[in-house]
């Protein structure tokens, strides 16, 4: 019981975490988010698309549906946010800006529920089981 609630509280918090970026992206203005990504020669379009997998995708991670799927977007999403941001910042950053860490750390934790079975703290072990039976 102690690892289904420490995957809840992980996933509860990594869905949290990505909603409010996606939130903020709307926010700010997602057109603005999309001529950044022009500069760094990511198609514009990319950023709504990025904006909708963070907010829907952290909403449906926190109740914990559709979670291989949607964690494995966000595993996608950090990987190119590292290489085409970050990298060049170092693990810890250059004193200019913040570094990859943090990215690495929401990937590895994307990583975990992309191999991780449904919990069963989570709608995906409920739809699971409907579907078995």
């Amino acid at each position: 019981m102690k690892l289904e609630v420490g995957t809840l509280i992980l996933r509860v918090y990594l869905g949290f975490a990505f909603f409010i970026h996606g939130l903020a992206k709307f926010q700010g203005g997602v057109e603005n988010t999309a001529g950044w990504f022009d500069s760094m020669g990511i198609p514009g379009f990319a950023a709504y698309i990025v904006a909708i997998v963070e907010l829907a995708g952290g909403l449906l991670l926190i109740v914990g549906l559709g979670t291989r799927y949607i964690s494995g977007l966000f595993f996608i999403i950090m990987i190119v946010a590292t290489l085409m941001v970050k990298l060049s910042s170092g693990f810890m950053g250059n004193g200019q800006g913040t570094g990859f860490e943090l990215d690495l750390a929401y990937a590895a934790m994307s990583l975990f529920f992309v191999l991780y079975p449904a919990s069963n703290l989570s709608l995906d072990s409920k739809v699971g089981k409907k579907r078995r039976e």
